[in-house]
Formats: structure tokens, sequence, C-alpha cells
């Protein structure tokens, strides 16, 4: 089961990537050429927040049932703290990518609260561009790749 999680959580990041890319192109070409936000816009928008969400969970359940999570006895908080590997895994990547998911929420409820296309466009491309940057900054490449 840990396989099959592990390859599930790897293969959607590709999809979770790919569609927080074409949505904030997409916030920023509605924002510049100062298009309305029309409901391609918004399914695109939905689409990243869902998937993201369900990455998310799926790598929470991940980290609690890899054998990464046994580190946290065996090696206690400082050891963890102090091995650069164990801490990407358990501390680095999942805590900044739930600020990353949690940004992307943000920027899907404040999105929802505008009125002004221009303004719907910016909140979508600015929480979301944020967001992905942290999910890049914490994918683990030596092994991802």
């Amino acid at each position: 089961m840990d396989s099959l999680l592990n390859n599930l959580h790897s293969y959607l990041a590709y999809l979770v990537l790919l569609v927080l890319i074409l949505t904030i192109l997409n916030a920023f070409n509605g924002r510049i050429k100062g298009k309305d936000f029309e409901s391609k816009d918004l399914r695109m928008s939905l689409y990243g927040l869902i998937l993201s969400h369900i990455q998310l969970l799926i790598g929470l359940i991940l980290y609690f049932v890899s054998p990464w999570f046994n580190q946290w006895s065996s090696l206690e908080v400082g050891g963890v703290m102090k091995a650069a590997q164990a801490r990407l895994y358990l501390v680095e990547h999942p805590f900044t990518n739930i600020i990353a998911i949690i940004l992307i929420t943000i920027g899907w409820s404040l999105h929802k609260r505008q009125s002004d296309p221009g303004k719907k466009f910016f909140r979508i491309a600015l929480f979301y561009g944020i967001g992905l940057l942290l999910l890049l900054s914490r994918i683990p490449w030596e092994s991802w790749l």
C-alpha cells in the first residue's frame, strides 16, 4: 500500500503542477488582456484547488504510513532536525506544502469575493503563484525525478 500511495502521490504531483501552471498563466493572461472572468476561468481555478487538496490528503496519509514517520521515535526531534533528508521528508516538505495549499485556498476564497474580473484574476495569479513556488521549493527532487 505504501508503494501504491507513493506512486499516486508522485504522479498526481505532475498533474497538480501542470494545472497550477496553466491556471496561473490563464490568470495573468486574463488580467493583462482585461478579459471577463468566465466559467472556463472558474473551472481551471477550481481544478487547481481540488487537485491540490487531493494531493495534500494523499500526502498526509502517506506521511503517517511511510517508514520515514518511524524516524520521529528513533531519532527524536533533535536527530530529525540534524539529518537533512529526514528533516526534508518529515518537516520541510509537509509543512511547506500545507502552507502552499492554504495560500491556494485563500486565493480561491478571495477571488470569489471580488466582482471586478481583473481583481479575480489577480487574486488567483498571486496566491496560486506563491503556492506553486512553495510547492516547487520543497519537492524532494533527487527521489522524484
